[in-house]
Formats: C-alpha cells, structure tokens, sequence
C-alpha cells in the first residue's frame, strides 16, 4: 500500500502533483496579437498568474482557422504546462469538416467571458431593427445581402437566426469576407444589408452614428447599448455570443485543473480586470468550471450543429 500511495503522488519526471505549478505556463491563443481574444486571455491571465505564483506566458499561434494553435495544444504533454485560450471556433472548425476533434478533444477548465453578438446595418438603411428584418428579406427575395467569415463564429449566428426566424438561406445572398474589419468597410460602403459583429469592433461606429444597431443578442439590455433592445425584446427569442475559456490538453489530471480554475476564478473577480472587460472590450464575465461548463459546451455544441445543417459550406 506503502508504494501504491508514493505511485499515486507521482505525476511527470517526477513532479507531485501537490508541487503544481513548478514552471511558466504556456497559454496559447490561435489568433495573431491585438484582437479581441488575445487582449481579453492576457488581461485574465496576467490577474491569474499572480494567484498561481509563476508566469503564464501567452503565445500567439495564429493558422489554418486557428486550428494550428488548438491541434498544438491537444497534442500537447497534459502536464498542465501547456493550455488553450480559445472559444466556439473550436467546435465550428469540426462542423465545418476543418479538422476532426471538437471540445472533446480537451479537458475543459473554464468559461471566462462572453462577448455579445450585435446584428447592425449601416445609418441609412430602411431597416430600424432585427424586428423589421424578416419582412424586408420577405420583400426583397434573393437581394438581401449578409457579409460573414465563412465557418465563423457570424456565419453560424445567421443560420441560427434564420432557423428562428423560419428564413431558408435560399431566401438571402451571403457574402464571404477574411475579417470583421472588412465586413464593417463594406457595410458602410452599403455593398452589403447587415453584418453581425459586436462592441468592441464597433462601438465607435455607433457612436458616431455611422452605424445601426438592430438588437442584442443577449438576455439583458448591454450598458453601453441602453437604447438598444434585446432580440426576444423585439420578439426573437435567440442569445449568441463569442464564448471565450481555458483548455487542457486531454487527460490532464484534476488536480491540476483545479488549481488553474482557482487562479482564473480569482482573477475575473478582480474588479478593474471586470471593468475592463466590460467597458474596454464590451464583454460580459460568465465563469464556469467542473460539470456546469462541460454542460454549456455540449448545449453550445448541439446548437451549432443544428444550425450547420442550413449552411453550405462549399460556397
């Protein structure tokens, strides 16, 4: 029983899981620096690292749909020296046959925030909000332009709200850009209808009135949108947002994960780190760990998956 006991203390090279952790982690992002992911994981984890008592390190890995830096991350030692920053594009990236594993493929840690989606169109559009879209796609068959990311994180936010909305994508013309930043140019050049994207890509063109907000997909009307109704508001009953969280690689052991939960938990309780979430990024801070975010993930999962049924991802 003696050497069962010292066996089960043992985790690598000789580590006890007790001693964790013993060195910087490495936290990769799969986007390029400056965006909203990567602004948003090292805010959090600069607040996390102080609770850890080592560096967490972010390392952009930006690639092939970001699945580059999540395929590096799951192939990763499950020492908990290597984590994942990421969100629904991970699951997205399977539906769209990109790559074979989806949140399974992880053992998950934490939700840490969300971002809410905001469908818009351009100040000089007939269009006043999301109540009012049906009927001009109605009227206008086959016209109505929506840009997008193909397999994104929008491009499934219009295939859920149409399923809602009982709109066939044979009923709307989408139009494929690389960003979001193009997506708003030409919005605003009126080469395309609508565009659904969020604060922080365009609070400015808000306020300068540039743009119109249509609704927020959000159970709750944003702060900094107090004008603005929800989607159910309008009579939509539909919330999205970008969900961003913590992944270890699989079979990561629990205790390990624990004490990254509890670093995390601490940080996004902060409250500048709040405020800034909230009033620099435009996002809300939704924590969730153990059973409750493996839940979330296989709820998001299946709502995806049912949305990818009404895209055709050739085109």
């Amino acid at each position: 029983m003696a050497a069962l006991g010292l066996a089960s203390g043992i985790a690598f090279a000789g580590t006890t899981l007790a001693d964790y952790p013993e060195q910087d982690i490495r936290l990769v992002i799969p986007y390029g620096p400056g965006g909203a992911t990567d602004v948003i994981f090292r805010l959090v984890s600069q607040e996390a690292e102080k609770h850890l008592g080592v560096s967490i390190v972010p390392v952009n890995m930006a690639g092939a749909g970001a699945t580059l830096g999540s395929r590096h991350v799951k192939d990763a030692r499950p020492d908990g020296y290597t984590l994942l920053g990421s969100h629904d594009t991970i699951a997205l990236s399977k539906l769209a046959g990109t790559v074979d594993y989806s949140y399974d493929a992880f053992e998950p840690v934490a939700l840490l925030t969300q971002t809410i989606v905001v469908p818009m169109t351009h100040a000089e559009h007939p269009v006043n909000d999301a109540s009012e879209m049906l009927d001009y796609i109605h009227d206008n068959p086959g016209q109505v332009r929506f840009g997008m990311i193909p397999s994104s994180v929008d491009h499934f936010f219009w295939a859920q709200l149409f399923n809602v909305l009982d709109v066939s994508t044979d009923e709307v013309r989408f139009i494929g850009y690389q960003d979001t930043a193009e997506q708003i140019s030409a919005l605003m050049a009126k080469d395309i209808d609508f565009v659904n994207a969020d604060m922080p890509s365009s609070k400015s063109f808000f306020e300068s009135g540039l743009l119109r907000p249509l609704g927020v997909a959000h159970a709750e009307r944003l702060d900094e949108l107090p004008d603005t109704p929800t989607l159910r508001e309008l009579g939509i009953d539909f919330v999205s947002s970008t969900n961003r969280g913590i992944f270890a690689p699989k079979g990561t052991p629990q205790e390990v994960i624990d004490s990254v939960v509890e670093a995390y938990a601490k940080a996004v309780e902060n409250e500048d780190v709040r405020r800034r979430i909230e009033n620099e990024f435009g996002s809300v801070v939704h924590f969730l760990s153990g059973d409750d975010y493996q839940a979330f993930l296989n709820e998001t999962e299946a709502a995806l998956a049912a949305a990818a049924e009404n895209i055709d991802f050739q085109n």
